[in-house]
């Protein structure tokens, strides 16, 4: 009898035959040897069917036949791929089969693939086992074939699966056509179209309206002038220093409304006032030094990659937009350079971590392997300083390991092997690998410390604040390539600075006028909707507190490029691919305004990621289908009324 792996592309098809020694004759769609098959999907090979395919009926798109939800659902071979399903059919009932390994991608998306495959076939008396792996290396392969778990123990996450599914068919089927039907002519004839069709989504809307309301935060924004106060205070010939103006308990304008927060003046004449209120006449101003404070700060190595990280942090540095990434991310994960890359955790796990030094024996010989300038070749070198100085051995003990903080799969990391791919990548491929292998390595690394100076100069009862920040051991920054800019002129400053007292005279202060004015919020790049669609519509830039507040987010680290390129498709948002910045269309806008009046919850990222918070609960097991199911009916029926009772 023979065992049949099934791979969700062929490219993995093609690793697995290797990595299992599976030598047979390459097929019409699989591989063949005396006791094993190796055949592929090619992404889905089955969807749901539309509703005409439920009745006739249903092809014209009329009110009366909402809400559409049907008691059983169906679905078909899609027809471009018809000619691999029947392949993959085949081999799924052959006589000769007894074991099936499901190799799809580990998730809940890879898990759908086969399961629809699975039911569509009707595959009975076979044992079917789930492999579950992190990499594409031989070692773990082999690992997840020989831990292959019997495929039963993933229902809660098929079931998973199958929700997602009939959620995003549900939503988008009958909030489009009650929309379309409703709104569309009114819209239609706004925009001088002769049709539009009002394209719903159960994250897609949601996104969408996140980045038409930060344009309208923007474009309804007023801009704020304030005053701020700043002092010159000279020590010698040779040094002077400068102090900007907060406002105090001590202070005459203490609780003023004349402020602007408490940092200036909204009003510029308020402002001149008080800076003649701090001189006497025509005597030189005098202040003098009341506090000096003095403390060292350490930063931390950052966390991790996770995949919404990664694709915040490319779009920064190489403009490079959600989509792009994944698609390097996935290449250098089927090159077997990288972990795989759809995962949300920024940590690893114990039992990874104690197998960690085989990852960094592997990068030892970055060097020898690949074509790399002289700042890449560094990378060797950290490794080896890691290795030999054991600085690995308590990694299991650090805030970068930590099993409850891991879902499907740990975070990205680099291998170790298939360094010999790493000459065939092009530049943008290997500039990524190598920003996220720098990553890896400084977590092995101790902290930047910085002295930080902070010193407090009162002129009467007005204090003006002095503070000077230098890195005075660069840690793991030298390991991520950002050592401290402009450190040395820093340093020489912070010296002088140092050599202040307490309770010095400072005389001959001039002091002026600081013109300054709000800004309106940022729009949103690829990269920071990602992270906001990541913590359920809040854009979080400072990493600590964005691991605290964690929970569901909206749509998935798989899903969420995938929802921007959909926007873009159908002309609701525009990205601008130099600087990657998000900005709604006139369309966009237009049906943003549609859905707010008509189910403005289909806008709120809360309801939206409470959603995808449900999901994971029926995949964790602790609600059932049934429960989820009965809430979302009961939502797209009350929603369905709503609008037809209010047009």
């Amino acid at each position: 009898m023979k065992s049949l792996f099934i791979a969700e592309k062929p490219s993995v098809a093609l690793e697995i035959a290797k990595a299992l020694n599976i030598n047979g004759a390459k097929r019409n769609g699989y591989i063949e040897s005396e006791n094993a098959i190796v055949t592929w999907c090619v992404g889905h090979l089955v969807n749901m069917s539309y509703p005409e395919k439920y009745d006739s009926k249903y092809k014209k798109w009329t009110l009366k036949d909402l809400p559409f939800m049907p008691k059983i659902y169906r679905y078909e071979v899609i027809a471009n791929v018809k000619k691999q399903f029947q392949i993959v059919k085949e081999q799924l009932l052959r006589s000769d089969v007894s074991t099936i390994y499901v190799c799809t991608d580990s998730g809940r998306e890879g898990e759908y693939i086969y399961r629809l495959v699975d039911d569509m076939v009707q595959v009975k008396n076979k044992e079917k086992r789930r492999v579950w792996i992190d990499s594409q290396t031989v070692e773990e392969i082999k690992r997840g074939v020989k831990e292959a778990k019997s495929l039963s123990e993933y229902d809660n996450l098929a079931a998973a699966a199958y929700l997602r599914a009939k959620e995003d068919y549900l939503m988008g089927i009958n909030f489009s056509r009650l929309l379309t039907l409703s709104f569309g002519k009114r819209l239609s004839s706004q925009l001088g179209k002769k049709y539009v069709v009002i394209a719903v989504g159960r994250v897609m809307t949601c996104v969408l309206g996140m980045i038409v309301e930060r344009e309208l935060e923007i474009r309804n924004f007023t801009k704020t002038p304030y005053y701020k106060i700043q002092a010159t205070f000279p020590v010698n010939v040779e040094f002077q220093y400068t102090g900007e103006w907060k406002v105090t308990e001590d202070s005459k304008l203490h609780m003023s409304r004349l402020l602007f927060k408490d940092i200036g003046f909204l009003n510029k004449e308020r402002a001149l006032e008080f800076i003649d209120g701090l001189r006497d006449g025509n005597d030189p101003v005098k202040g003098i030094i009341t506090a000096i404070n003095r403390k060292k700060e350490r930063k931390n190595p950052p966390l991790l990659y996770n995949l919404a990280e990664l694709q915040n942090d490319l779009a920064k540095r190489f403009k490079l937009s959600p989509d792009e990434t994944l698609k390097i991310a996935q290449k250098l994960y089927e090159k077997k350079l990288l972990t795989y890359p759809r995962t949300d955790a920024r940590v690893i796990s114990k039992a990874v971590a104690k197998e960690i030094e085989t990852n960094l024996k592997g990068l030892q010989n970055l060097d020898k392997r690949c074509q790399l300038n002289n700042e890449e070749k560094a990378i060797s070198g950290y490794a080896n300083e890691i290795l030999k100085k054991g600085l690995f051995k308590d990694l299991e003990k650090t805030r970068y390991v930590n099993d409850k903080a891991i879902t499907d799969h740990y975070a990205i990391i680099p291998t170790g092997q298939g360094l010999e791919a790493l000459n065939r990548l092009n530049d943008e491929e290997k500039k990524v690998y190598i920003l996220i292998v720098r990553r890896f390595l400084s977590i092995f690394y101790p902290p930047a410390v910085f002295n930080q100076l902070s010193i407090t100069t009162k002129i009467k009862e007005e204090s003006f604040y002095t503070n000077s920040k230098v890195c005075i051991d660069e840690g793991y920054l030298r390991i991520i390539g950002e050592e401290a800019k402009d450190n040395d002129s820093k340093a020489e400053r912070a010296e002088l600075l140092s050599k202040l007292k307490k309770g010095q005279l400072i005389e001959n202060i001039s002091l002026e006028l600081k013109e300054s004015e709000t800004t309106p919020p940022k729009r949103y790049t690829s990269g920071s909707i990602i992270l906001a669609m990541e913590n359920a519509g809040k854009l979080i830039e400072d990493e600590e507190l964005r691991e605290q507040i964690k929970g569901s987010g909206i749509g998935t680290s798989a899903t969420r490029a995938e929802i921007l390129n959909k926007l873009q498709k159908i002309h609701y948002i525009h990205l601008n691919k130099k600087t990657q910045i998000l900005t709604p269309t006139t369309l966009g806008e237009k049906i943003y305004g549609v859905v707010k009046t008509s189910i403005p919850s289909l806008i709120k990222p809360e309801l939206t990621a409470s959603w995808e918070k449900g999901l994971s609960m029926i995949a964790r097991g602790e609600i059932t289908s049934e429960e989820y199911m009965i809430k979302l009916e009961a939502y797209i029926e009350k929603n369905v009324k709503k609008v037809l009772t209010s047009i």
